[in-house]
């Protein structure tokens, strides 16, 4: 098992005139000192005017700043939006961060969440699945050592040799945002990396992972030409301390999190309130006083707590073969030092572990790849129904509002 960090870039209101830069300056800390630790990915979302909840629409600068303030970490977007992003510009930034990194480059891609986002960019929800499609056939040849010209239903591209192309060959790892569980099912058929945004229960894990394998290895049906990437993600909210107690404390901007993320997938077609009409983190705190409990308890998911506890947890997941737990504890008002202490703390005393499992874990997926293994066909109606609250999971019992998509 591998274990990355990921980065929303949240920011609640009031914001201050330097708010901003602090926040960027310190989430490049925080992956400078996560690849001094030995952690092995650090992604970056791309998201759209998104207020409070994510100040990150531009990942290949930040990318590009930690790339040259690290020096093993992989890079991870996830996701750059092939929705609002013309495939060109793409093959563009992942080749030129690519270069400056070295070849570290981790290629996720997805579709975007919302009419808040995508309505700018002339697009609509129901067709966003076919325009991604789409920009992922026009995008992959462009790495090609060659000119190349593309016309499909929603990208055209005249005959061009995009430049530059990537350190790696033939392109970086692909991955695919995974905010609804199915979707699992459909990165494995593409042969494509699945960033799960959930927060399963180790039951659930096991059968989606079945279910993306057996799609990778029985079913693949590849968009286009690419080199396939058998991996399988998941997100996890994370806050590392010496106590359970201690690490709740310090972890109570997750739960503004979660209650961000409903408030942006609550409403039809995800559409929101105009611009600085509303302060999320007053409409939290107005939340959190009349539902203290479901406050608490959205603090008891995730690995959040002390050493042992998160030990405990990871453990139910080892027979589940997820490839990589990504760590969130970038959220609310999450001080900086808790966050770089509880880094410390995990890769101190907890990830050693299962790091040193990894080489028995690759030898289980060579054979399960070469069909020496053959998963169980597992039936994953018992488990479409998303466990606790967490990013891409329905989070009405958190909040109330109905759940979209």
């Amino acid at each position: 098992m591998k274990f990355g960090i990921f980065y929303e870039l949240q920011l609640p209101r009031p914001w201050g005139v330097d708010s901003e830069r602090q926040l960027y300056q310190n989430a490049l800390a925080q992956v400078e000192l996560a690849d001094r630790l030995g952690y092995h990915y650090a992604w970056e979302v791309e998201h759209h005017f998104l207020e409070e909840y994510s100040h990150s629409p531009q990942p290949e600068v930040f990318l590009a700043a930690a790339s040259q303030r690290t020096k093993q970490i992989r890079l991870g977007h996830g996701i750059i939006q092939l929705t609002t992003n013309h495939p060109a510009r793409v093959a563009e930034k992942v080749a030129c961060l690519d270069l400056v990194s070295n070849g570290r480059v981790e290629f996720g891609m997805g579709e975007g969440a919302s009419i808040t986002e995508l309505g700018p960019f002339d697009r609509i929800m129901e067709d966003k699945r076919a325009v991604w499609e789409d920009g992922v056939r026009c995008v992959m040849p462009m790495f090609k050592d060659q000119g190349f010209e593309y016309d499909g239903p929603y990208f055209k591209f005249p005959l061009r040799n995009v430049l530059p192309k990537p350190v790696q060959k033939p392109h970086p790892p692909l991955w695919v945002a995974c905010s609804q569980l199915e979707t699992i099912e459909m990165a494995g058929r593409r042969g494509i990396g699945a960033l799960g945004f959930q927060f399963l229960s180790a039951e659930m894990a096991h059968a989606w992972v079945h279910a993306y394998y057996n799609a990778f290895t029985r079913r693949q049906e590849k968009l286009c030409d690419y080199q396939s990437n058998p991996n399988i993600a998941m997100v996890s909210y994370f806050m590392c301390a010496k106590t359970d107690e201690e690490a709740r404390r310090r972890a109570e901007g997750v739960t503004f999190f979660q209650f961000s993320l409903a408030y942006y997938s609550g409403a039809k077609g995800r559409e929101r309130a105009a611009p600085g009409t509303v302060s999320l983190w007053d409409e939290y705190q107005a939340w959190k006083r009349a539902n203290p409990e479901a406050a608490e308890k959205a603090l008891t998911g995730g690995l959040i707590g002390s050493p042992e506890t998160i030990r405990r947890k990871l453990r139910k997941f080892l027979t589940s073969r997820v490839d990589q737990i990504i760590l969130l504890n970038q959220a609310g008002n999450n001080a900086h030092e808790h966050i770089c202490e509880s880094l410390e703390l995990f890769a101190r005393e907890v990830m050693p572990e299962f790091t040193a499992m990894e080489g028995e874990h690759q030898e289980w997926k060579r054979k399960v790849l070469a069909r020496e293994i053959e998963l169980e066909e597992i039936d994953t109606t018992p488990y479409r129904e998303r466990a606790g609250v967490g990013k891409g999971v329905a989070i009405s019992r958190l909040t109330g509002a109905e759940a979209v998509g």
